[in-house]
């Protein structure tokens, strides 16, 4: 299934929508119904979004006039494009960091050889 991003203006400023369904068969207006909105509670708030959730959050199907409508564009479904998310190591013992030379640096300034250094 295809996912649409629409991108128009609205009370000046220019936003992006992502919905399910599109219909351009309408005179005059985009027929944009299915309208998706990212879930889940968010540790960083982006303002537009949080705009964009407020105007069209409790919208069901929403119809704009062409002339506003500045680039529609058909996606892969979100659920098919691959991930990315990307795992990083985590590193223990926070108080010690490597220093050039292959020795182990406390946070109290003295130094240690590394045993498990193979140079």
């Amino acid at each position: 299934m295809s996912i649409y991003r629409v991108i128009f203006t609205w009370k000046g400023k220019e936003l992006e929508l992502k919905a399910r369904s599109l219909d351009l068969t309408h005179p005059y207006f985009v027929s944009i119904k299915d309208l998706i909105f990212p879930e889940g509670p968010k540790l960083i708030i982006n303002p537009a979004e949080d705009e964009l959730l407020k105007s069209f959050g409790k919208s069901k199907h929403i119809m704009i006039p062409f002339q506003t409508v500045h680039l529609i564009e058909e996606l892969m479904d979100e659920e098919a494009q691959p991930s990315k998310v990307r795992t990083f190591k985590v590193i223990e013992g926070e108080n010690e960091k490597k220093t050039a030379k292959g020795k182990t640096r406390t946070k109290k300034g003295s130094s240690t050889e590394d045993p498990t250094d193979t140079k």
